[in-house]
């Protein structure tokens, strides 16, 4: 029930499922959903806001206020920004956001499922990759567990050290 970010690293490392196994069911777990939010958003979201001024009111906010803002980034890439939404795989860009994206933009089931299905495909390969490159490290250092929380605390305190460095203001820099 969890993302690709956490799903296949956890069915790779944690309970040693093979890679395209891992690959192939958190795919389709994720996928899942997907389904059902594409068909389905507009016409639930169409009879709440029938029965609930307040919900009428907060869509109608929403939707002016996100189309407004990126409505000529959808017209310039459309299913194809929809695929690199979801294909990179970061907090926030998933299978389930780029079904919201398609929801929020008007873009049809038949466009917005194959990007979305390609986007899934292209982070679950992504992810498999890191994660098989992990616990290899992880168990040249030392046993699997151990040397999976061993990388994730070199990683952690790598990425705070990088993000504390602080930038030299303009007046600095022409010193």
């Amino acid at each position: 029930m969890i993302e690709l970010r956490g799903g296949i690293p956890l069915g790779i490392a944690f309970y040693q499922i093979s890679p395209w196994k891992t690959f192939l069911l958190a795919c389709a777990g994720n996928l899942l959903p997907v389904i059902p939010l594409l068909l389905l958003l507009n016409p639930v979201s169409g009879w709440v806001a029938g029965k609930s001024k307040v919900v009428a009111s907060f869509l109608d906010w929403l939707f002016k206020k996100t189309r407004k803002r990126h409505s000529e980034k959808i017209k310039r890439y459309g299913s194809i920004g929809l695929f690199l939404f979801v294909a990179i795989p970061a907090p926030g860009t998933g299978a389930w956001t780029g079904a919201l994206l398609a929801f929020l933009f008007n873009i049809r089931f038949r466009y917005a499922f194959p990007a979305i299905l390609a986007g899934v495909l292209f982070a679950g390969i992504i992810i498999t990759a890191a994660s098989m490159g992990a616990v290899m490290a992880a168990n040249i250092i030392g046993g699997s567990l151990f040397g999976l929380i061993a990388l994730i605390g070199l990683g952690v305190l790598i990425v705070g050290r990088v993000s504390r460095r602080r930038k030299p203001c303009v007046s600095e820099l022409q010193d």
